[in-house]
């Protein structure tokens, strides 16, 4: 119960909090009002970056939702430029984060990290398409342990303004594990291929619990 209540901070939010907390006493010093305002401000700040534990299926079958949030959109595409797969087909599943999510992401498959393409860009609005383009993004090609090609791809938003990868090339990860957090409202682009989907647009997801998808 204590852990629902007090779930664990994710390691980006100490520095984060520590301010908000420093401000909430300054301000109870001039006024109540103020110091409320900010003391509830705090709250958010430490509910925002929350790392709560998650239960994995373990089961390589499967693809594991990446983030918290709210399946956007379902495409048939081809794999991003950015990292050589743009003649391959994948279906992507974008999933949007709002500033009320659990930003940490987490590996939908166990396998090994090939890649990492950091490309700078803008802060649209990351629920919109032209967001997978032209936002600041993080690019992730793994293999899973099945031998399949997956790409993650953390996308900042329109009040994100720094995506942190926690993995690196030729690291070793398994399905549930962190591997970044997106602060303040953004996405993160899933593609893949030989799997059947199991979630539908406008569906809500949670990182390293939701199924995905399925292997064929």
């Amino acid at each position: 119960m204590t852990d629902i209540l007090f779930p664990k901070l994710h390691k980006e939010g100490y520095r984060f909090l520590a301010i908000a907390a420093v401000t909430t006493f300054i301000l109870l010093l001039i006024s109540n009002f103020l110091g409320l305002i900010s003391f509830i401000l705090t709250i958010w700040v430490y509910y925002f970056f929350r790392d709560p534990e998650r239960f994995p299926i373990n089961d390589e079958n499967y693809l594991l939702s990446p983030a918290d949030g709210v399946v956007s959109q379902i495409i048939e595409t081809n794999g991003p430029s950015e990292i050589g797969l743009e003649n391959k087909k994948f279906t992507r599943v974008s999933i949007f984060m709002n500033v009320f999510n659990c930003h940490v992401n987490r590996i939908p498959s166990s396998g090994k990290i090939n890649r990492i393409f950091y490309k700078p860009g803008k802060y649209i609005n990351a629920s919109l398409d032209k967001a997978s383009e032209e936002n600041e993004r993080n690019y992730i090609k793994m293999t899973n342990s099945n031998g399949d090609e997956l790409v993650l791809v953390q996308i900042a938003g329109l009040i994100a303004r720094r995506i942190v990868c926690e993995i690196k090339e030729n690291d070793e990860t398994n399905q549930g594990n962190k591997f970044g957090i997106i602060r303040f409202g953004s996405r993160v682009d899933l593609y893949f291929e030989n799997y059947k989907m199991l979630v539908r647009q406008n569906q809500k997801t949670v990182a390293g619990e939701t199924i995905i998808a399925r292997k064929k």
